[in-house]
């Protein structure tokens, strides 16, 4: 029997084997990283060095960096009313790109009526023009765009939404959670005023994220409160573990990232040249600059669910989206921004590479298509599931 094929690494990442040794090491602790004596000393110097490898993976100082249960958690602060720079005025209102993660679309803490929608182009990239309108002449906003969409991985013009939110009195939050560890950024070039991450999209432990505020952001007010962890800004005994491992994936990431990065392209160029051999086959996004690991297709007539089931009894691990909504049967929000219809929204199948996918695992993958392709325009998930 072939092994299996892991193409979903959009939704998480195995543990790399430097954050697993990290974890291992920081497991055997017994301190407190609050308490001061020897053993809480100790736990506290491996916060700490972690702090700094994330937030030099991203150019950051790191006492601006918060570590979070999650990217959820970080985004959820992030979104505060109130934040602002220096003396500037608090922002009252929140707006959100259209295509963002299900986290931003919440709104955090923001009541309802004073969130909105940005609208995003039909290769799904922001709407700058919308966005510009939408400032002008309201009160202070903050503006949430993410740098890499999670399902089309389509790379989103943030350093202009910067330009535009900061000329109207605003405040930027770039959710860059599917960008890091697969393109190399710096949180200063984006001129973005909040930026959030975690651990698990580039080869750390799950529930471990992060928040960091650019110098100078004022006003953030913690979810969670009590013992004053983390500069106050969020309360809790921290997760040495996982935070030692997410330093410890983070320092990993950065020193393979421009060859990774170049290696997954060109895997990704060959595996588009082969999916659009395919008949009426849309690639989403796909004249746009993308993540280099990140490819969302359908056909006409597909079916998401059928498509996912196909590729995993051949070994294939893909998805239909958004890990934190592909166990629901519904058509992508983020296709829908798009423009496109429920019939193609809801039949797109994402397929995200890794560092250890090869060639090989590209072929394997088209030759699963070629033979699903013809039959899963009509067939039911239960006649698919009686073809093998």
């Amino acid at each position: 029997m072939l092994d299996r094929i892991y193409l979903d690494w959009n939704a998480t990442t195995p543990l790399r084997p430097e954050a697993r040794e990290a974890m291992a090491a920081a497991w055997d602790l017994s301190g407190n990283p609050s308490s001061v004596h020897a053993e809480g000393r100790h736990a506290r110097r491996l916060v700490e060095e972690a702090r700094a490898r994330v937030a030099g993976a991203v150019g950051a100082s790191p006492r601006n960096l918060v570590f979070t249960s999650g990217g959820t958690e970080a985004n959820a602060l992030a979104l505060t009313p109130g934040l602002r720079r220096g003396s500037g005025t608090p922002v009252e209102r929140l707006l959100v790109s259209a295509i963002e993660h299900a986290s931003v679309l919440s709104g955090g803490r923001f009541a309802a009526e004073a969130i909105e929608q940005v609208g995003v182009i039909r290769a799904g990239l922001l709407d700058l023009d919308r966005l510009r309108a939408m400032l002008a002449g309201g009160a202070p906003a903050l503006v949430s765009v993410m740098l890499a969409n999670n399902e089309t991985g389509a790379l989103q013009p943030v350093g202009e939404a910067a330009e535009i939110v900061h000329q109207a009195g605003g405040l930027l939050h770039v959710d860059t959670i599917q960008a890091f560890g697969k393109i190399p950024f710096d949180i200063n070039d984006l001129a973005a005023d909040l930026v959030t991450l975690s651990a698990h999209k580039i080869g750390g432990p799950k529930g471990v994220g992060a928040l960091i505020l650019a110098d100078g952001v004022l006003g953030l007010e913690p979810v969670l409160r009590g013992g004053g962890q983390e500069l106050g800004r969020r309360a809790g005994t921290e997760n040495v573990a996982g935070i030692a491992g997410f330093g410890a994936a983070a320092q990993a990431a950065m020193v393979t990232l421009e060859h990774d990065a170049a290696r997954l392209g060109a895997l990704r160029s060959r595996l588009e040249g082969g999916l659009r051999r395919t008949p009426g086959i849309i690639v989403f996004s796909g004249e746009v600059p993308r993540l280099p690991n990140t490819v969302l297709f359908t056909i006409p007539g597909l079916r998401a669910e059928t498509a996912v089931i196909g590729f995993d009894l051949a070994g294939i691990a893909v998805s239909s989206g958004s890990a934190c909504s592909s166990g629901k049967v519904q058509p992508s929000h983020v296709l829908e921004a798009m423009g496109f219809g429920p019939e193609l929204a809801q039949g797109a199948v994402r397929l995200s590479l890794g560092w250890s996918t090869t060639s090989r695992d590209v072929d394997r993958c088209l030759e699963a298509w070629l033979k699903l392709a013809g039959t899963l325009r009509k067939d039911s998930d239960e006649t698919l599931l009686e073809r093998f």
